[in-house]
């Protein structure tokens, strides 16, 4: 299983964006006990990719952010990607299988494969089953971690994005926290070195 840095240095360096702020924080409110990052885009091309319902969807470029949400109890990391306007372009749902710690304090978190895809407008996919799938059959996972990654994406569907009003309670809830951690940068929470 692949390691990840929350604040997606590889994705960076892949699509030679240059340094960008992170943050990095631990949010409880009422909807949401966890951990967050966010990340603003400076700079960088957009790239996007067609989904059936949405059409061209913008998933990286300059003057996006990317507010990602790992959720006590879960084993998943939501990353709503917003355009410069606020409003969300899509969510990439990651199945994870922990979480810790880099030894800059970057949060990692343990990548198992599946994840889960869908946008306001109603688009919903499942990706990289096939990943999941050869894990399994090569040995690096158990069959007990893919089913536990299989109950998780269902999870993930069932909570968040089933049908359209999911979709909105999940954009509701992603903007209430976007709110709460911009609030938080304003009144001078340090940016994540």
């Amino acid at each position: 299983m692949k390691h990840k840095r929350l604040d997606r240095d590889v994705w960076w360096i892949h699509n030679k964006f240059e340094v960008h702020p992170y943050y990095q924080m631990r949010v409880d409110i009422d909807e949401f006990h966890g951990l967050v990052g966010f990340i603003k885009l400076i700079d960088g091309q957009y790239t996007y990719w067609d989904m059936p319902i949405a059409g061209k969807t913008a998933v990286i470029g300059e003057g996006m952010s990317w507010l990602q949400l790992i959720p006590d109890g879960k084993k998943q990391v939501i990353t709503a990607m917003y355009l410069p306007d606020n409003s969300v372009s899509i969510w990439y749902v990651d199945v994870i299988e922990n979480i810790g710690y880099d030894t800059d304090g970057v949060v990692i978190f343990i990548d198992k494969y599946l994840d889960v895809t869908f946008t306001p407008q109603g688009d919903m996919g499942i990706a990289d089953r096939d990943e999941l799938d050869e894990a399994l059959k090569s040995g690096d996972i158990t069959q007990e971690q893919y089913d536990a990654a299989l109950s998780e994406c269902d999870l993930i569907i069932d909570e968040l994005c089933s049908d359209i009003e999911k979709i909105k309670k999940t954009e509701v809830l992603c903007d209430k926290i976007l709110s709460y951690v911009n609030d938080r940068i304003k009144k001078g929470e340090k940016q994540f070195k």
